[in-house]
């Protein structure tokens, strides 16, 4: 088969195609993006031909499917639909992959990608498994019975998934423009779970608690009345370590090279869904122990007494956690956050929850919104300086004027944001280089 991807270049869609062409297709794509994006990795090495122009000839026989970023204005929407092509949306694509596989669906508001990654990572090494992670990231031989998916609810994307076991790693208020309230989002995310044969979920989060499940359910966390219970956590500047009670018997020690009490949850999802497939308890340690976190979560580079720290975090807990994981790992140093808000209903509905995760930090700068698809026209006063008159000692940041962050001599900088904000780390980074 041939598929072309438009919108190639997102994380999303760079994963989908790297998988396309693991099991034997022909792909190629297109993005308006023509700058290298760390999510092209994957694609550049498989040899996937990017596509910049509206006027390259495309065969009658190909497939197609596209971002959501993509409207149905774009010229390149326009001309794969003049031109009579099949179109196949995104998610009912991955749907059809999920179906041929024994697929593990990661769900949740936050902690999709990681525990995604570290799920894969043992598999990998233990059983083999396809992976799809949202960071760019794919591989799928069609000899593997398993499928690492992370699943995300975005406009109930993951409703076209088929999985057999179902994790869910906690539901918050997310997706303003697709979700009316709280309620539908913990229905929706009922449905994803009921499709499974299996649910692994945490039952520390209290709108988990609130789905109706119908299916087998294993609940993960802190608190006692869980099945899966990690207990006496040590949280030190080199990692975490715990113990794991499985049914109210030890199950082993554990020690991660990851930072934050989410960290752990996450962990205690992969360790139940590898216990469930017959991994060794030897394996599963051995492997988290070495595990190295998906791309654009917690990378950090040293300059001096100067760490820079790259993370996706884009919701008011995630950035939380991430300053607090940065406490954790450098308590002698001063935490600053460098936040670019993305979409504008998003920051007008968690906009107190932004102020209250930014002022956990020492020192905040806050960008411009950045919104691909949402007018600012129809947002009136939602602007990231709303954000900054309520966070003491905040202030407006950008690209040109990201000299001012060399004041901070000795200082863990958080860069977080779903979007591009890689843009002003790397501008900062070469700022350091030089005067180093």
């Amino acid at each position: 088969m041939k598929y072309y991807c438009i919108g190639i270049k997102g994380s999303g869609m760079a994963t989908l195609a790297e998988i396309l062409f693991d099991l034997g297709n022909i792909v190629s794509g297109y993005d308006d993006y023509k700058d290298y994006k760390f999510t092209q990795e994957g694609i550049d090495k498989r040899g996937i031909k990017i596509y910049y122009d509206n006027d390259h000839e495309i065969d009658k026989d190909t497939i197609v499917t596209y971002s959501k970023a993509f409207s149905m204005d774009h010229p390149e929407i326009k001309r794969v639909k003049e031109l009579g092509l099949k179109i196949i949306e995104y998610n009912e694509l991955l749907g059809k992959i999920s179906g041929e596989f024994k697929t593990i669906g990661v769900s949740g508001t936050h902690g999709k990608t990681t525990t995604s990654t570290m799920i894969s990572h043992v598999l990998r090494e233990t059983k083999g498994c396809n992976y799809f992670i949202g960071d760019g990231s794919g591989f799928a031989s069609k000899e593997n019975k398993l499928f690492t998916l992370e699943s995300c609810e975005y406009n109930k994307h993951f409703l076209s998934y088929h999985p057999y076991y179902a994790i869910v790693t906690n539901i918050e208020l997310e997706h303003t423009e697709c979700y009316k309230d709280i309620n539908e989002i913990i229905d929706t995310f009922t449905l994803f779970a009921n499709k499974a044969n299996v649910t692994i979920a945490c039952g520390d989060d209290l709108n988990v608690r609130k789905m109706n499940v119908k299916n087998k359910i294993v609940y993960y966390g802190f608190n006692d009345d869980n099945n899966v219970v990690a207990k006496n956590v040590k949280l030190t500047k080199n990692g975490s370590e715990f113990d794991v009670y499985m049914d109210g018997k030890m199950y082993g020690h554990f020690d991660i090279p990851l930072f934050g009490e989410h960290m752990v949850l996450n962990a205690l999802a992969c360790i139940t869904v590898c216990d469930m497939e017959k991994v060794e308890k030897e394996s599963i340690h051995e492997l988290l122990h070495t595990f190295e976190n998906a791309k654009r979560r917690f990378k950090e580079h040293t300059f001096g007494n100067v760490v820079t720290i790259d993370d996706y975090a884009h919701h008011p807990t995630e950035i939380k956690v991430t300053i607090n994981s940065a406490r954790q790992k450098y308590p002698d140093k001063e935490i600053v956050a460098i936040f670019l808000p993305n979409t504008y209903s998003r920051t007008e509905a968690l906009m107190g929850d932004f102020i209250s995760a930014l002022k956990t930090a020492d020192k905040a700068y806050v960008m411009d919104i950045h919104c691909d698809r949402e007018r600012q026209e129809d947002y009136p006063g939602v602007s990231s300086d709303e954000i900054i008159k309520n966070v003491p000692n905040a202030e407006k940041i950008s690209i040109d004027t990201v000299d001012k962050l060399l004041k901070h001599k000795n200082a863990a900088i958080c860069f977080m944001s779903c979007t591009n904000i890689y843009e002003i780390l790397g501008k900062f980074e070469e700022l350091l280089k030089n005067k180093k």
